[in-house]
């Protein structure tokens, strides 16, 4: 099965109920006009050329139509992240993927700064185009049966090409990850199989596109199933979404801890009544958070673990089977194994290692880069590169990515539990994050970015009752906010080198 053929036969069994409610728009389109206007794009995008396109659009209805319109004509989705450098990357998208054509918005591009670019073209030109025939035409072939209809749009295999998706590039530069029908379809069937997600429920999509965690989760999952999906464009405008999700009343929502955190902090008690599920992922979930949500409106949040390369969602906690602090169980049809980082041993429970992951939910590999998927996929196994272990119960414990351990003095130090020792003693309004900086004596020591100066004596002391002497910061630097991916992630690559800037403008007095 192919995604855009699921699309075709759950809006052909669905025609009069709602399927996209834009709230950035305040239009709202049954599953048949959905497939009507999916029709209309496809046909549209078939004549700006063939293989990989771009789409550079916020997370709306016109992003959805945009998707389904593409992958009936044959184009191949290059979703590209307009939140940090929008026009670098969509130039490096076109140039990594060899695609000359970005689908784009002029209002969007006015509200984000970016100038247009060569080969970008316009929902609003593609919408001011549409003849009445074409209407015709495509309300005509709509009502076509399923399967003539499935033969009348693009065909193909499950291991083709479902979308292009980068890397968050928080370590170094993005890597474009190829995911398939096969890849996205495992993902949302396992996700079926181990929580029940009903036709009525109503998904609340404010996840970027371009970030895999919506891509699945919050495109790709309701249609599978025939849901409602509520889309607001900006994932940072925490009182507007607060009152969304009261007004639409959405019966699931999942978000980074950043935006989840907002949210909270902008409802109102009874606010959040009608969900029932409230997934936190993409970063690790503070222990604060989910007390303020039960504190607050009596939801309990759940933390799942994932990753581009894997469609994404690998663990999850859920109701029933829960253990916080974990990132739960592994879910339906995936493989997971802890390997020794020294022998290359499987590792007994308790045990830190690498995370390794096999299962249909592995990417195909990274786009135009061969070794690079040769050293991170080894006979079917992708090396997560993080570091975590499997506890005796078969909850998967996540201890930080291997590149946030760092050596000292001989001993490896995770990054990730001194961020969460440091998280406990700060006041809930204040961030942080560690970094290593170089040093010649021990080859590494550990700086402490904060969002607001701190009691440093006080707070090393008490630290000190939860990690080793050389764990501790040997710094705090307060910064006015961290830097953010678009995912709502700490962009640990930009927080280092504004630390680095700091030791070096300090050493030079």
């Amino acid at each position: 099965m192919l995604l855009h053929h699921r699309f075709i036969k759950m809006a052909k069994k669905n025609e009069g109920k709602t399927a996209f409610i834009d709230r950035t728009t305040d239009r709202r389109m049954t599953f048949r006009k959905a497939l009507i206007a999916s029709l209309i794009f496809s046909r549209k995008l078939r004549d700006t050329g063939r293989g990989y396109i771009g789409i550079m659009l916020p997370t709306s209805s016109a992003c959805a139509l945009t998707i389904l319109g593409a992958l009936m004509c044959g184009r191949t989705p290059v979703m590209i992240n307009y939140s940090t450098g929008a026009r670098q990357n969509a130039l490096f998208a076109m140039r990594k993927c060899g695609s000359s054509t970005i689908v784009t918005a002029r209002a969007f591009l006015e509200k984000i700064n970016c100038d247009p670019l060569e080969g970008m073209i316009f929902i609003e030109d593609i919408m001011a185009s549409v003849s009445f025939n074409e209407k015709v035409k495509a309300g005509i072939m709509s009502m076509l049966p399923v399967q003539v209809l499935i033969k009348a749009v693009h065909g193909g295999r499950a291991d083709d090409d479902a979308v292009i998706l980068f890397t968050s590039g928080s370590e170094k530069e993005p890597k474009g990850v190829q995911l398939s029908h096969r890849n996205i379809l495992s993902q949302v069937k396992s996700i079926c199989s181990i929580i029940e997600i009903f036709d009525n429920d109503v998904i609340l999509a404010n996840l970027p596109y371009f970030h895999v965690y919506g891509f699945t989760v919050t495109l790709w999952l309701p249609i599978y199933v025939g849901a409602t999906i509520v889309f607001y464009a900006n994932p940072l405008e925490y009182k507007t979404i607060a009152t969304i999700i009261r007004e639409e009343r959405p019966s699931i929502m999942v978000g980074t801890p950043s935006f989840l955190s907002g949210y909270v902090r902008k409802s109102d008690p009874g606010d959040f009544a009608s969900l029932r599920i409230v997934m936190c992922g993409a970063d690790k979930c503070p222990e604060s958070l989910r007390q303020e949500y039960l504190d607050k409106h009596g939801i309990t949040v759940y933390e799942g673990y994932g990753t581009t390369e894997t469609s994404p969602v690998i663990s999850a906690n859920l109701p029933g089977i829960n253990k916080p602090g974990s990132v739960g169980r592994v879910i339906a049809n995936v493989q997971v194994k802890i390997e020794n980082y020294n022998t290359g041993d499987e590792c007994k429970p308790n045990e830190v290692g690498r995370i390794l992951v096999k299962g249909d939910l592995v990417m195909k590999g990274y786009f135009d880069e061969f070794e690079e998927t040769s050293m991170r996929v080894r006979h079917g196994w992708y090396d997560t590169g993080d570091m975590g272990y499997l506890d005796e119960d078969g909850y998967l414990w996540h201890a930080g990515r291997l590149k946030r351990f760092v050596k000292i003095g001989g001993e490896m130090v995770s990054l990730v539990r001194v961020e969460n020792v440091l998280e406990r003693l700060l006041p809930e309004e204040v961030e942080c994050c560690v970094v290593e900086v170089p040093d010649l004596q021990k080859g590494a020591r550990i700086i402490a970015a904060v969002t607001k100066p701190l009691d440093e004596r006080k707070t090393l002391k008490q630290m000190a009752e939860g990690l080793p002497k050389l764990a501790l910061p040997r710094e705090f630097i307060v910064m006015d906010e961290l830097p953010k991916m678009g995912s709502g992630k700490i962009d640990f690559r930009t927080v280092t080198a504004m630390v680095n800037e700091h030791m070096a403008r300090k050493a030079k007095g």
